[in-house]
């Protein structure tokens, strides 16, 4: 009795030792709830063990399928781009048939995305649609022109899975060039490896400090001009400018700075545009002509396959894009691309994109094509190409 008395002083007795066994054994516990927990979130971060009706699931009971490996899914969507012809989203609202095809609208200088029959943006088919990639500065610009086609162009490229582009037009380079390169680059898409960054601002080509700021951003970067006949193009961009404005000068009365001696105003930015040459000039200071591709914007409209095959070839890039992806809309009076497998309709170009061009005199057209006929010719030697305008 005696020897059991000791031993229950000895351990028991103490109230500090009790305490600190107290301690002890509350911190196990906390340390079992611990892993416990920890356990149970890691099952329900696994898709397989989480939620029974989440995304891959056919409901109670159903077997889970097994997910594909990162990169196959990655060659999949590359392979259906190729078989779909173009896997692109789908169709814009149509329009009636102008002599303004296949142009561009340049709401207040900056064009705007295209818009489905809804008002939303159409987004076209993205050859990275999980977001994998970096975000790069683009290897290849449109520079211009306005109201060439360039807006046509860059949604007709988008249809190759090795071009990644932006929608709107950034502007960066002539309107906000203060906000520096990684504002830029933000705005570009994320690329994989082999993809191409592309933007379009058709302003670029007749601003004057434009070339020298591509080139502090790369001398090698690879720089498109979609041109068009500098006449239809001047009526073309006065259109646009009414259908906005509709109380402005008559086009006449702005396109001479003197009628009677039938003076050209130059200073007005739809006639200045057309001087192809005086602008190639400034960028022939900065790069070599074997880096300037120039896009026909009439052979655009009736061969838009060839066009596209050449730019394809000047990227760099497989030849995806074939007349096989294109038909003639007689109505709209344009190329459309061939509607995609499970849509109903083609998906063409916007309402926006073509309006009526009012009537010129034909006085006033003449005079204009004898103002850019030497431009023309000049223009001619210095790309080597003959765009018949004349």
């Amino acid at each position: 009795m005696e020897c059991s008395l000791s031993w229950y002083q000895s351990d028991f007795a103490t109230p500090a030792a009790f305490r600190k066994k107290l301690l002890l054994l509350f911190t196990m516990l906390l340390l079992w709830v611990y892993i416990f927990y920890s356990c149970t979130a890691l099952c329900l971060s696994v898709p397989s063990l989480g939620d029974a009706h989440g995304p891959g699931r056919q409901g109670p009971g159903a077997p889970e399928p097994e997910p594909e490996p990162k990169p196959k899914l990655l060659l999949r969507a590359r392979q259906e781009v190729g078989e779909r012809r173009p896997a692109r989203e789908q169709p814009l609202a149509s329009r009636s048939a102008s002599r303004d095809l296949l142009q561009e609208d340049n709401s207040g200088g900056t064009e705007e995305s295209p818009t489905a029959a809804s008002g939303h943006p159409l987004k076209p088919f993205d050859p990275n649609p999980s977001g994998y990639g970096a975000k790069k500065l683009p290897q290849a610009i449109i520079i211009g022109v306005k109201k060439g086609g360039t807006r046509a162009l860059l949604e007709f490229l988008r249809v190759h899975p090795d071009v990644r582009a932006v929608g709107a037009e950034p502007h960066f380079f002539d309107r906000h060039y203060d906000k520096g390169m990684e504002w830029y680059k933000d705005l570009m898409p994320k690329t994989l490896d082999g993809q191409i960054t592309m933007e379009k601002t058709p302003s670029y080509f007749v601003t004057k400090e434009v070339a020298a700021r591509i080139y502090a951003m790369s001398k090698d970067a690879k720089l498109i001009v979609v041109v068009r006949d500098p006449v239809t193009r001047a009526i073309s961009d006065y259109t646009q400018t009414l259908s906005k404005k509709p109380d402005i000068p008559s086009f006449e009365s702005l396109t001479f700075k003197n009628r009677t001696t039938g003076l050209i105003d130059t200073s007005w930015s739809a006639i200045q545009i057309g001087i192809y040459a005086k602008h190639l000039e400034n960028w022939l200071q900065y790069f070599p002509m074997h880096q300037i591709l120039f896009v026909s914007g009439e052979r655009l409209i009736s061969d838009p396959a060839g066009e596209l095959g050449k730019v394809q070839d000047f990227l760099g890039l497989k030849r995806i894009i074939t007349d096989k992806h294109f038909y003639f809309n007689k109505t709209k009076g344009f190329p459309c691309l061939k509607k995609p497998e499970g849509s109903s309709k083609p998906h063409c170009l916007g309402k926006t994109k073509g309006r009526t061009h009012p009537n010129i005199e034909p006085e006033v057209v003449q005079r204009l094509r004898d103002f850019y006929r030497p431009f023309n010719m000049k223009f001619y030697q210095m790309t080597g190409q003959n765009f018949g305008w004349d």
